[in-house]
C-alpha cells in the first residue's frame, strides 16, 4: 500500500500544497482556494492509502481539522518549530 504525505502551507483564503507519493516518488504541488469548500473536499477525498497530512496550526485551520477528520488516518498539526500535535483521527476507508 502507497502512503501519501502531504505538506500545507496554510492560509486564511489559500493553501499551499505539495504531497509525495512513495509508490512513484512523485513530487506534486498546488494551491486550493478556501471558497470553494467542496472543491478542497474532493481533493483530499482523491488520495487512496495512508495519507499522512502535517498543517501549521493557525486560527484560520479548525474548519479544515474538521472537514479531514475521518478521511485521513494521521493529522498532524504543528504547534511551532519544535513542537507537533500528532491525531490519529477515526478513518473510513
Amino acid at each position: 500500500m502507497q502512503t501519501i504525505y502531504i505538506g500545507v502551507d496554510f492560509h486564511a483564503r489559500q493553501q499551499t500544497i505539495c504531497y509525495l507519493t512513495t509508490e512513484t516518488g512523485e513530487l506534486v504541488t498546488c494551491e486550493l482556494k478556501h471558497q470553494d469548500k467542496e472543491a478542497v473536499r474532493a481533493f483530499y477525498a482523491a488520495f487512496r492509502g495512508q495519507v499522512i497530512v502535517r498543517l501549521e496550526a493557525s486560527g484560520y485551520s479548525p474548519w479544515f481539522e474538521r472537514l479531514l477528520e475521518g478521511r485521513v488516518p494521521i493529522l498532524t498539526i504543528g504547534v511551532d518549530k519544535m513542537r507537533a500535535v500528532t491525531i490519529i483521527t477515526p478513518f473510513s476507508g
